[in-house]
């Protein structure tokens, strides 16, 4: 373990990470930095929910916090969220960026069975939903210990090039709030950490609603409403 473990403030200044950043598009145009402008990190509720969720477990609250500094200065050079896991490279108090990925394990096909039951519920809300807006009827779907869509610390691994020993660096903190901030953008991006096929998610959702709509129609209705693309229906 070396000092810079005390040191949870990057080295370079905002100016020097942003040619940091210049110069790594030159080389990789794709690459994706987390830009936070203004004082918070994240702004929409889920985006919000994501970051207090990880500072809620005891296994985080004392670690996660040494991040904050590194994401809002600019040090989340790249963050690239893929299906079940994230890269990210951070730049620390060496020259070469650390390079960070966060696995997520994949959702339990039991509890995803039930959420898609319980947005059921809310179906006037999946229009919002489609067009990237998560409504606040929604939050106990992501944030709910037991049976929620955010993930807990157990299915949370991570890894980073850094020297430092410590179970969470202030490298890989900053990655999962830069995850958050992510969100802010492309809600659907949740979807895509957890492997779910967010279209599929939708139309599962859509499904559930109309198998308990037809259990009150009568025969016919029932075969004409069966033909017809649910999602369509729902304007989805």
């Amino acid at each position: 373990m070396g000092w810079g473990y005390y040191d949870y403030k990057p080295k370079k200044t905002k100016s020097q990470l942003s040619a940091q950043i210049e110069k790594l598009r030159k080389k990789n145009p794709d690459i994706q930095p987390v830009i936070i402008e203004g004082n918070k990190i994240a702004k929409t509720w889920w985006a919000q929910a994501w970051n207090k969720n990880l500072e809620s477990y005891a296994d985080y609250s004392n670690r996660i916090g040494r991040g904050r500094s590194y994401v809002k200065s600019g040090a989340v050079l790249d963050l690239t969220i893929k299906p079940g896991k994230v890269s990210a490279l951070v730049q620390g108090s060496r020259a070469k960026p650390y390079e960070i990925t966060v696995s997520i394990d994949p959702l339990p096909k039991k509890k995803w069975d039930a959420i898609t039951k319980e947005c059921s519920h809310k179906i006037g809300n999946l229009e919002d939903l489609a067009s990237g807006q998560f409504p606040r009827e929604l939050m106990d779907m992501f944030t709910d210990r037991s049976g929620g869509l955010f993930p807990s610390p157990k299915e949370i691994h991570f890894n980073c090039s850094c020297p430092d020993w410590a179970y969470m660096c202030k490298h890989v903190a900053s990655a999962l709030y830069g995850i958050g901030a992510k969100f802010d953008d492309d809600p659907t991006l949740f979807f895509l950490l957890r492997d779910i096929d967010f279209t599929a998610f939708l139309k599962k959702s859509v499904d559930e609603k109309m198998k308990s709509m037809l259990k009150n129609a009568d025969s016919v209705t029932g075969r004409v409403m069966k033909d017809i693309d649910t999602l369509e229906l729902f304007g989805v």
